[in-house]
């Protein structure tokens, strides 16, 4: 039940986010048949009309897009500004192009039919006035505030659009390049084709048009989902592996019921059996049951996982703490399709788990059973195939990923777990004969290790679900413990300097000038200023943009970036750039190769719009935790003499020896307020190192918060399985109690045997786990995540805590073990003899 409910909470919660980030490109975007971008920057306005006339358009829409802060301007000084989305766009297009988008004036307040065009009114979303704390039917219409870098422009809330998802706002084209300085440029142009065109042709086309300028690309109207669904697909496709590691262990609690429920039954299916019942009837009889456990678990299960999907969107939103997706709260996609197959995988995993118990059954000899000779379960399987299921994890392990997805890896670590639970019977007869010399001196004990030696088969039906979700929380526990200390070490080599400060700009251009720099590096309290200027190349449109930073590595890459490997040393006449590993991954930039793939996007850059001639050496690699799509880094100097920008969007400062950080802070914003005015200066966000490394920690806690609280319930089905095992078990064995009774054993001693027996199970399986947990734990660090994520990480065991976690398990098995017993060990334990007089 909880395995598929996690299972489809997962899917839905995923769904759900998808649609909702597609509906919302849609609306905004409109239905063009294409895109023209440019790989880096802005389209030259002179394209618009020239695309207009060619006879295969039917119409061409410009569009400039912005990322600002916004903030209410009667609350700036107290509100976190929030970040929007600024369109400027032909209206008079937008009834043909992209409906979703057409303004609407408050019906509040006085129509004006030239609202459209005035040159500070926007038109916000839903999301952008719930964000902005705006009134739905204002008396008055409100003002807000955008900021870029330190400069700001006010605003006034002309209307709404119907547009959904994140925040924001429409404005008039020509309105919005004169108010932020970008006469002629455009950050698209969407084209609707006539009928009968061949996109493909139209492209190949315009491409060989030799009169354009370099670094442009045509894109699919489809390109923005593709690249949100291969951004976000390996953090989904995790989770919801991760997630049916409850139905995996859901299995083996099937499997434990059933198994010594047909122990505890063999008297009856042996009956049926003389009274001519065949094997193949007993064993779809026991199937049978699995069936109806599966499906009434299958159904609780989807009408749970429905409510936890429910729940989960409107409290955290479509992220699960990935932060792929935000804006509006994502509504519920519901598919019964998907109910159906999540559906049946309870069933089958209900089924796998009772397929042993059936054959069991189906094997019992009714005479031998009859008379109390035969012991169902108790002979343990031959250790082959847990060999030959080990053997093979380890083979997939070295297997390459599959679309860019661990599928072998993921196979591997089922097959590892398979054949570990396969070997625990072997496992546990050695671990046992080791303890008999030891039992010998202590009678109770001796009783419970003799009993465990002589029926290994019920290793692995008591502690297998325990084993499994065991051994995935200890890699899981690695995996992280791994990941956060690789990360604290790489925020120790990036964040260099004691005191950061940001410009409120997001929409790639530089926060502070060349000569707000200059100025910076001259204040006394200041002891040195680093710029670091962060721009996307996307020469691919259907895949995540790269972000090119310019740094300064005067001091040598080695001393400011964590590299994997020494740098190789740059040919002359050569540019060095360093590529994070994503970008080696993902687009080929290895070390010793040129940048193919991003050259036409560095002609873009260049101001005399020459190539650059293949100049760029890749001169190493490094590892990079903040951008999955991938980063390159080349010189501040590098960047300048290719572009001219000599801005930065980032500051670090190094305050002088003897000054303070609320100084070096004061200084800098005076010289924001002497440059811009006291009111630019507001938007400056300061930040220490320690301030830094705290939130990205605390981020990276969020995002994993699921994957704890999925570990917790994987372990609490596990242990789920030893009670319902132990439960079982003891009613099997009330005859052997009430013997011990005669016998003259105590109450007490007969729950000690039985708590010794539960300890002696579940230090086996906690035993087993470990080392299964560490073996799983190399594929993750080594494998799953460099094939998922495209980077790596330093192992790192974290033994207190797993050891700690093994005791918890043991001490949670052997308590179980012994509330079990009480039940059995009682006055109808003793009364059980005399059915044998």
């Amino acid at each position: 039940m909880l395995g598929v409910a996690l299972a489809f909470a997962v899917h839905t919660i995923n769904a759900s986010a998808l649609e909702e980030f597609a509906q919302a490109t849609r609306s905004i975007n409109g239905t063009p048949d294409l895109q023209l971008r440019n790989a880096q920057g802005h389209v030259d306005e002179r394209l618009y009309p020239l695309l207009a006339r060619e006879p295969e358009v039917a119409r061409a829409s410009p569009v400039l897009e912005l990322q600002l802060q916004a903030s209410a301007t009667s609350t700036a000084d107290r509100q976190t500004p929030t970040l929007i989305r600024v369109l400027g766009v032909d209206a008079l297009l937008l009834p043909a192009t992209a409906p979703a988008l057409m303004p609407r004036p408050w019906a509040s307040l006085p129509t004006d039919r030239l609202a459209l065009f005035a040159p500070a009114a926007v038109y916000l979303n839903a999301q952008a006035r719930r964000a902005l704390d705006l009134p739905e039917a204002p008396a008055e219409a409100p003002s807000i505030t955008l900021r870029r870098g330190l400069e700001q422009f006010a605003v006034r809330v002309a209307g709404t659009v119907v547009a959904g998802g994140a925040p924001l706002a429409v404005m008039d084209l020509g309105a919005a390049q004169d108010m932020f300085g970008l006469a002629g440029s455009l950050s698209r142009i969407d084209l609707q084709l006539r009928p009968g065109t061949v996109r493909s042709s139209f492209t190949q086309r315009m491409a060989q048009r030799t009169d354009w300028p370099p670094g442009l690309v045509w894109a699919n109207a489809q390109d923005a989902g593709q690249r949100m669904d291969a951004l976000s697909r390996a953090y989904r496709v995790n989770l919801s592996v991760l997630a049916l590691v409850a139905l995996f262990t859901g299995a083996f609690l099937v499997f434990s019921v059933l198994s010594l429920s047909v122990a505890q039954r063999s008297a009856a299916f042996a009956l049926l059996a003389v009274l001519g019942a065949t094997p193949r009837q007993r064993l779809l009889l026991v199937l049978l049951e699995s069936a109806t456990f599966g499906v009434v678990g299958s159904a609780v299960g989807v009408a749970l996982g429905t409510a936890l999907a429910a729940g989960a969107l409107r409290l955290l939103g479509g992220d699960l703490g990935g932060g792929y997706f935000s804006g509006a709260e994502p509504a519920l996609q519901w598919s019964a399709l998907a109910a159906a197959g999540y559906g049946a995988l309870g069933v089958l995993a209900a089924l796998l788990g009772g397929w042993w118990p059936a054959r069991t059954a189906e094997a019992l000899p009714p005479a031998q059973t009859l008379k109390g000779l035969h012991t169902a379960g108790t002979q343990a399987p031959s250790p082959r195939t847990g060999l030959a299921l080990l053997a093979t994890g380890v083979l997939l392990a070295f297997a390459p990923a599959v679309a860019d997805l661990p599928v072998a890896a993921y196979l591997s670590v089922a097959a590892l777990l398979l054949g570990g639970i396969a070997l625990l019977p072997s496992g546990a007869a050695l671990l046992l004969k080791a303890l008999g010399a030891w039992s010998r001196r202590h009678p109770l004990a001796l009783l419970a290790v003799e009993r465990a030696r002589r029926t290994p088969g019920l290793a692995a039906v008591a502690v297998g679900g325990v084993v499994a979700s065991l051994a995935l929380a200890v890699a899981l526990t690695v995996m992280v413990s791994s990941f956060r200390g690789s990360m604290v070490q790489w925020l120790d080599a990036v964040l260099p300097a004691p005191l950061y400060v940001r410009g409120a700009s997001a929409d790639g251009q530089a926060a502070f000038s060349e000569r707000f720099v200059q100025a910076a590096r001259a204040l006394p309290a200041l002891a040195r200023v680093e710029g670091l200027r962060v721009v996307q190349l996307q020469p691919d449109p259907a895949r995540p943009a790269v972000a090119l930073i310019a740094r300064p590595l005067q001091a040598g890459a080695d001393k400011v970036l964590p590299l994997i490997g020494p740098a190789l040393a740059v040919p002359f006449g050569r540019v060095a750039v360093y590529a994070s590993e994503a970008a080696a991954d993902l687009w080929g930039a290895r070390p010793g190769s040129d940048l193919a793939p991003f050259l036409e996007s560095f002609r873009a850059l260049a101001q005399d719009g020459q190539a650059p001639a293949a100049s760029f050496f890749v001169a190493g690699v490094w590892r990079d935790y903040a951008r999955q799509t991938g980063a390159l880094v080349i010189d501040s100097n590098a960047f300048a003499a290719l572009s001219g920008e000599r801005g930065a969007n980032d500051l670090a400062l190094w305050p002088t020896e003897g000054t303070d950080m609320s100084s070096a802070r004061r200084a800098i914003t005076q010289l924001a307020t002497q440059q811009a005015g006291a009111a630019a200066a507001e938007g400056l966000q300061f930040s220490s190192a320690g301030e830094v490394r705290e939130r990205s920690l605390r981020i990276f806690d969020r995002s994993f918060a699921v994957t704890y609280w999925l570990q917790a319930l994987a372990i609490g089905i596990g242990l789920f399985g030893v009670a319902a095992s132990f439960s079982a078990q003891v009613l099997a064995r009330r005859k052997e109690f009430g013997l011990l009774a005669h016998l003259g054993l105590t109450r007490a001693q007969i729950l000690a045997v039985v708590a010794s027996e539960g300890a002696a199970w579940t230090g086996v399986g906690a035993a087993a786990g470990l080392l299964l947990g560490v073996a799983v734990s190399l594929v993750l660090v080594l494998v799953v995540n460099p094939q998922s994520f495209h980077w790596t990480m330093e192992l790192r065991l974290p033994l207190l805590r797993l050891l700690l976690l093994c005791a918890a398990v043991v001490l949670a098995g052997t308590a179980t073990a012994w509330l079990a017993g009480r039940a059995a060990a009682g006055r109808d334990a003793v009364m059980a003899v005399k059915e044998d007089w």
